[in-house]
């Protein structure tokens, strides 16, 4: 398969570049997979679609405002720090700029909090630097910036390490969002709460990565990225049992759907609780084993998001549904609007 089939035209100006006004004020164009008919609701219908007995998963995975600024000593020429994930102890994965002028043993010493020296560089280009202080997120979250997408072409503002985040966000360790989650407010999760609707979580720390550009020709010849997960013993039963009774389970976001695929059993689909890392890449003709509806953003051209997002119905019928969106003016990536994958059983 071809990257080149997963590409289309999205017009510039569909990039969200904010947010909306309120979480629950997106847009959501709710497809059938079976037969590719779609229609365009308000998100707010989102409640109407999901029965009691159905579970809902999310992933309450944290941003961390991972950028960080600093200046070498004794030269005083200014570090950016984009922190990628914590190694050991107060060692942080990262990129700097300018990394071609920082070799191992250099100093940095942040904007009035502590300081890090680096310890080693990746033939990757990434580095491991060492904080002097043992509460790093207290440094970031002091000192740190959100790191919003690339295609968000702007710098962060203060409203954006609230709406950058969802409502139900708990354990820090992403440096993106799990943007499908982005629309639910709190009065929503009650709702379906008090629906009936059985709510379970779970861990995917969704890395830079996502944003890496697919630069094969050939599907199968891409190398993913990998990221940390974790689902409780709790959360698989909940999942497990939603499905013995019948009933749904509606993913919210892809990343979710990356955690219960590396988490199932081949032969039956029941999910394991566990925790690692996984590096799983879902494209045509895989179809999800554990999911039976999918809530989620519109993605970008030629990624393994999009390629994902086709496991759960024709590719075709995800372009044309795509090529209405479009039609639709609908805002597309991170701080955009969302599409709402169903089986074609109730």
């Amino acid at each position: 398969m071809k990257v080149s089939d997963f590409d289309f035209e999205l017009p510039h100006e569909l990039i969200a570049q904010y947010p909306a006004a309120r979480r629950d004020e997106s847009r959501m164009l709710v497809m059938n997979r079976k037969t590719g008919a779609y229609a365009l609701h308000p998100f707010t219908d989102f409640v109407q679609f999901i029965q009691p007995g159905d579970c809902l998963v999310l992933n309450d995975t944290r941003v961390i405002p991972a950028r960080l600024w600093g200046k070498r000593t004794p030269t005083g020429g200014r570090v950016q720090a984009f922190l990628l994930e914590n190694t050991e102890g107060t060692c942080w994965k990262c990129m700097l700029r300018p990394g071609r002028r920082l070799p191992p043993g250099e100093r940095v010493e942040l904007d009035g909090d502590g300081g890090f020296t680096v310890e080693s560089k990746a033939e990757d280009g990434t580095f491991v630097i060492r904080f002097d202080q043992e509460d790093v997120l207290s440094i970031l979250e002091r000192s740190g910036k959100i790191p919003l997408p690339p295609y968000i072409n702007r710098e962060p503002e203060a409203a954006d390490k609230e709406r950058y985040q969802t409502v139900y966000a708990k354990v820090p360790g992403a440096v993106a969002a799990p943007t499908a989650g982005l629309h639910f407010t709190n009065e929503i999760l009650q709702l379906l709460e008090n629906k009936g609707v059985t709510i379970v979580r779970l861990t995917l720390h969704v890395g830079a990565g996502t944003f890496k550009p697919v630069s094969v020709q050939n599907v199968e010849d891409h190398v993913m990225h990998e990221e940390a997960y974790s689902l409780s013993p709790e959360a698989a039963a909940a999942i497990n049992h939603t499905h013995d009774i019948g009933h749904r389970v509606f993913c919210v976001g892809t990343t979710t759907i990356r955690v219960l695929e590396t988490c199932a059993e081949p032969a039956t689909g029941r999910v394991i609780p566990q925790r690692g890392r996984t590096a799983i890449f879902l494209y045509p003709p895989y179809k999800p084993r554990v999911a039976d509806a999918l809530l989620t953003n519109f993605h970008l051209p030629q990624s393994t998001l999009i390629m994902l997002v086709s496991t759960f119905s024709d590719l075709a019928k995800v372009k044309a549904a795509y090529q209405y969106a479009i039609e639709q003016r609908m805002r597309f990536f991170s701080y955009g609007d969302c599409m709402l994958l169903l089986p074609d059983k109730p």
